[in-house]
């Protein structure tokens, strides 16, 4: 036997012991159909969808590995330009800005909804300052706070302005997060700190106001903390809405938590403050089947029978066809044909599920 006849024996050994199943509806009625850029096309017989034979998530066509690359370069201050050479020097992949913007929105979603869930357990003294950047032509202030004792990010703020609304709103986030109140916050000597500080947290919390540097005890983590808002500040440049900015922020905090280890410790913050979160890096929230409904695209109102027959009247636009469509949830069934628009020898059914 020549290689080729034996790779293909082997693959159909493979495929009768550990069978394909669909990436929709993890059906093991599948059947080959095809392929694309060398890459194996299958067909699931059950819910008539198409999907690769490879890693890649269901809709998507890049696999996963190269999806969590880009999340955690984008989120360490890579371009989406440097993002793209990298995918196409190591994986010979140049996906789209859009595409690899789209992915980082998306999975930064899923993270943010798993990591809001997680409580950590923090110190007494936290430390707060803000930076500015330019997002549709006005200045914009991102507001952070981190707890000096695991170097956890308990909160981030987007607002226009400086004042002592966005400072209390700084510090109710935090408070909220952190499940309590500290004994003491460091800030420089913006006066918004000093009334949101009391504003929210009361008297009992000690404000202490110092220039950068100053406080012996809190030079390094001070210093640190700078560091850290600048390796943000180059993941947030060049973002044209505030909306964006918005997620971004929150995806950012969330890679910093929960995925990046921290100098000081070699572990992330995460870890110091008692969070055992169920997933280690942006390869495993991809992994993960919590992604499979953010990431699958809707279904189609055409429907298929066992007879695999579509109406064709069905794939035209109703202004096309110059008809109504039926009221939302309802459709038409006959002669082996299922769409939302009336057809000749079709009657109303139903809702779609």
């Amino acid at each position: 036997m020549d290689t080729e006849r034996l790779v293909k024996l082997a693959e159909l050994i493979i495929e009768q012991i550990q069978p394909r199943r669909c990436k929709y509806c993890d059906s093991a009625h599948v059947v080959r159909q095809g392929h694309n850029k060398q890459r194996q096309r299958l067909l699931c017989r059950d819910c008539h969808r198409t999907f690769m034979d490879d890693d890649s998530i269901p809709g998507m066509k890049t696999p996963k590995e190269q999806i969590a690359s880009a999340l955690n370069m984008y989120y360490e201050g890579m371009s989406l330009n440097a993002i793209r050479r990298h995918l196409e020097q190591m994986y010979h992949n140049y996906p789209s800005d859009s595409s690899v913007y789209d992915w980082v929105t998306k999975f930064s979603e899923v993270a943010i909804r798993e990591a809001e869930k997680q409580k950590p357990d923090v110190g007494d003294e936290w430390v707060a300052d803000e930076t500015v950047l330019k997002i549709e032509g006005k200045n914009t202030w991102f507001w952070d706070i981190i707890d000096s004792k695991t170097r956890f990010l308990l909160a981030s703020h987007i607002s226009t302005t400086r004042t002592t609304r966005d400072a209390r709103k700084l510090m109710e986030k935090a408070a909220q997060r952190a499940g309590k109140t500290p004994k003491a916050v460091l800030t420089d000597k913006l006066r918004a700190y000093l009334d949101g500080i009391e504003l929210a947290f009361g008297a009992e919390t000690k404000h202490i106001q110092t220039k950068p540097f100053t406080v012996e005890q809190n030079t390094n983590l001070i210093e640190r903390f700078h560091g850290t808002l600048k390796d943000r500040t180059k993941v947030m440049r060049g973002l044209k809405s505030r909306e964006s900015a918005k997620l971004l922020t929150e995806g950012w905090l969330v890679h910093y938590n929960f995925f990046r280890p921290h100098e000081t410790f070699g572990k992330t913050p995460a870890e110091v403050a008692g969070i055992k979160f169920p997933y280690k890096d942006w390869l495993e929230i991809a992994k993960s089947p919590i992604v499979t409904y953010i990431t699958e695209k809707p279904r189609t109102i055409r429907m298929r029978l066992s007879t695999g027959r579509v109406n064709p009247m069905s794939m035209r636009s109703p202004m096309a066809q110059g008809r109504k469509p039926s009221p939302r949830g309802t459709f038409y069934e006959g002669r082996g044909m299922v769409s939302r628009y009336p057809f000749k020898g079709g009657k109303r059914r139903g809702r779609i599920i």
